[in-house]
C-alpha cells in the first residue's frame, strides 16, 4: 500500500510537472490510441473499473471519487455515460452522484451490467444504511436516473451478509444476481423484494481470503474468482463455485504459489474463458522476475483435466522497464484467441503502465507485445479490465492522468 501511496504521489506530481512545460500529451502515444475523456472532478475522479458497451454504443462507468455528492474533497462518486458524436468526439454525461449523508452508497470500485430493460446494476465499497457499501440499480426514468438500493451490506450480525465490495456484480438467465463482498453472495428477486443468500464464507487459509474478483459464470451457471489472499500457501486461490441441485460447493482450482515462480495476489479483475474452457488471469506480483523486490507478476492460463483437477501455464513473466509490471487488472480475449490486458507499472518514463497484446503461437508459446506506454497526460494507472466491442476496439480507463490527474477513458485500434 505504501508503495502505491508514493507512486500515485509520484505521478500527480509528474503530470502538473509535463502541463507547466507544455509537452505535448500525445508526444509518446501509439497513432490509434484515443482518449476518449478526461476527468475533472465534479465529472468523475478515477474510473478503478473500466467500461462496458450499452447496446446503444455508448460507454458506461463508475468513479469512485468525484461528482457533486458531499464525501470531503473528492465527493463520493458517480456513474457516467460517454456519447460519440458526430465530429468524432465524445461527451460525457453524469447519471449519478452518490452521497455520503444517504443510504444510497458511496465510492463505487466495481463496474456495471444492463439488464434486458435497459436498467444498470453495480455496487459500492462504502456508504448505504450501515456504511459498508450497497448494491444498487439505476432506472431510467423521463430522462434521469432514478437509484434504489437493493441491498445494504452489514445488514446482519459481525455483517455476516458482506460488505465493502470492491467488484461489481453478474446477471444470470434468471435474473439473479452474483458478486463479492469479502463472500460470495446471491440477490434474488421476488415478490417482497430482493433477498441476500450467502453462498459462500471464506476462511483464510483453508479456501481463501481477502478481497475477491468479480465473478463469471459458466454455461452450467457455474460461478468462477479469484481471493487476493489465503489458500494452502497464503498468496491466493482461484476458485469455482459449484451449484449442486440448489447448493452450492465452493472447489478451489489453485493454490497461488503451487511452485517456484508461480504468480501470487491474484488480480482484481475478473477471469476469462476461451471456447475450450481454459480460464485466463494475472497476479499482480510473483512470477520469475523481480520488481521493487517482489515479483513482477504473471499472466496465467488453467486448463481443466479430466481427472477435475486444473493445471496452471505461465503464459508470461513481466519484468522490470519498458515492457510494464504489476497488472491489477485482468485480460480479455478476442475472436482470433489474443488476450489484451494492462499493467500499473512500468513502461514510459513516468512508469504509468502499459496496455499489452498476448498472441498464441505454435507449440504453446506466446508472443506478448507493448501496444501502448502511458505518458501521464494519456492516462497513468489503467485500472479495471478491459472491454473488446465487436470490431475489436479496445476501451478502458485509467486511475490517474489527464490534464488534472483525475484520470482518463481511452480507446485504442490495436
Amino acid at each position: 500500500m505504501r508503495r502505491m501511496t508514493e507512486k500515485l504521489t509520484f505521478i500527480r506530481a509528474t503530470a502538473v510537472i509535463i502541463i507547466a512545460m507544455g509537452l505535448s500529451p500525445f508526444a509518446h502515444a501509439a497513432p490509434k490510441y484515443k482518449v476518449l475523456h478526461r476527468f475533472a472532478g465534479t465529472d468523475g475522479v478515477g474510473p478503478y473499473s473500466g467500461v462496458i458497451i450499452g447496446q446503444d454504443g455508448n460507454l458506461y462507468g463508475t468513479t469512485v471519487g468525484g461528482g457533486t455528492g458531499h464525501c470531503g474533497r473528492y465527493a463520493c462518486g458517480t456513474v457516467f455515460r460517454l456519447t460519440p458524436q458526430a465530429n468524432g468526439e465524445w461527451s460525457e454525461s453524469v447519471l449519478h452522484s452518490f452521497e455520503s449523508d444517504g443510504s444510497g452508497g458511496a465510492d463505487p470500485l466495481g463496474g456495471l451490467i444492463f439488464d434486458g430493460a435497459g436498467n444498470l446494476y453495480g455496487t459500492t465499497s462504502s456508504g448505504g444504511t450501515h456504511f459498508s457499501g450497497v448494491v444498487f440499480e439505476l432506472t431510467p426514468k423521463a430522462g434521469k436516473w432514478e437509484e434504489t438500493v437493493l441491498h445494504n451490506f452489514c445488514s446482519r450480525e459481525n455483517c455476516s451478509d458482506g460488505g465493502s465490495s470492491t467488484a461489481g456484480v453478474i446477471m444470470d438467465q434468471a435474473g439473479n444476481l452474483y458478486g463479492t463482498a469479502h463472500l460470495v453472495f446471491e440477490l434474488s428477486h421476488g415478490s417482497g423484494g430482493w433477498k441476500e443468500t450467502v453462498l459462500h464464507h471464506f476462511t483464510a487459509r483453508r479456501d481463501g481470503g481477502g478481497g475477491g474478483s468479480g465473478l463469471i459464470l459458466d454455461a452450467s451457471g457455474d460461478l468462477y474468482g479469484t481471493t487476493t489472499a489465503g489458500g494452502a500457501h497464503g498468496a491466493g486461490t482461484v476458485y469455482e463455485m459449484r451449484n449442486v441441485s440448489g447448493n452450492w460447493q465452493e472447489q478451489r482450482l489453485h493454490n497461488f504459489p503451487a511452485f517456484t515462480a508461480d504468480g501470487q495476489i491474484p488480480a482484481a479483475g475478473p477471469l476469462t474463458f476461451d471456447t475450450s474452457g481454459n480460464l485466463y488471469g494475472t497476479t499482480i506480483q510473483g512470477g520469475a522476475n523481480i520488481c521493487s523486490d517482489v515479483g513482477c507478476g504473471t499472466v496465467f492460463q488453467l486448463t481443466p483435466g479430466a481427472d477435475g483437477k486444473w493445471k496452471e501455464t505461465i503464459l508470461y513473466n513481466f519484468k522490470p522497464g519498458a515492457d510494464g509490471s504489476f497488472p491489477t487488472a485482468g485480460v480479455v480475449m478476442d475472436k482470433a484467441g489474443n488476450l489484451f490486458g494492462t499493467t500499473d507499472s512500468g513502461g514510459a518514463s513516468c512508469s504509468c503502465g502499459v496496455l499489452y497484446k498476448l498472441s498464441p503461437g505454435a507449440k504453446g508459446k506466446w508472443t506478448y507485445t507493448v501496444l501502448h506506454r502511458f505518458n501521464n497526460i494519456d492516462g497513468a494507472v489503467p485500472a479495471g479490465n478491459l472491454t473488446l466491442d465487436d470490431k475489436g476496439n479496445l476501451y478502458g480507463g485509467t486511475v490517474l492522468g489527464g490534464t488534472t490527474a483525475d484520470g482518463v477513458i481511452f480507446e485504442l485500434t490495436p
